[in-house]
């Protein structure tokens, strides 16, 4: 049996992002194993520049979602806040909207933007990821 690395060896750092069709990326590149659905970064340099971006919220953002270490991968919903509520917050920094079109794109105008990974406003981020609620809540049957 394969392993993953194997199939997908550059996985995208926001792929939850990707793969719920919150946001976009224009240099994603989707496969598919059975009947699982992966995506994929066709560019080292942004994939290098994402994963930096995601550890560095991961990070900043441990002790507003209440977690005691920070050892990637994340259960599913602190990591869907942190991607999600990061990327939004990112975006919002950058034009005022909340709709996440290119993720490279996004992550490029912030280094522009900010001089580099460390200056960014993590602050503003982490309330961002705090707020965040990828998928509304349903209400409980009556």
């Amino acid at each position: 049996m394969e392993k993953l690395g194997s199939i997908n060896p550059q996985p995208c750092a926001f792929g939850k992002v990707i793969l719920a069709r919150l946001g976009a990326c224009s240099l994603v590149s989707k496969r598919f194993a059975a009947e699982r659905e992966m995506v994929s970064c066709s560019s080292d340099a942004h994939h290098e520049q994402c994963t930096r971006l995601l550890d560095m919220m991961r990070q900043n953002s441990a002790f507003a979602l209440k977690l005691t270490h920070v050892t990637p991968p994340l259960p599913h919903g602190p990591e869907m806040r942190v991607q999600c509520g990061g990327l939004q917050g990112l975006q919002r920094e950058i034009d005022g909207t909340d709709q996440v079109k290119d993720v490279a794109a996004l992550v490029q105008a912030s280094l522009d933007k900010f001089g580099g990974m460390e200056e960014m406003p993590y602050s503003k981020l982490v309330q961002s990821i705090v707020a965040c609620e990828p998928r509304k809540k349903r209400p409980l049957p009556e």
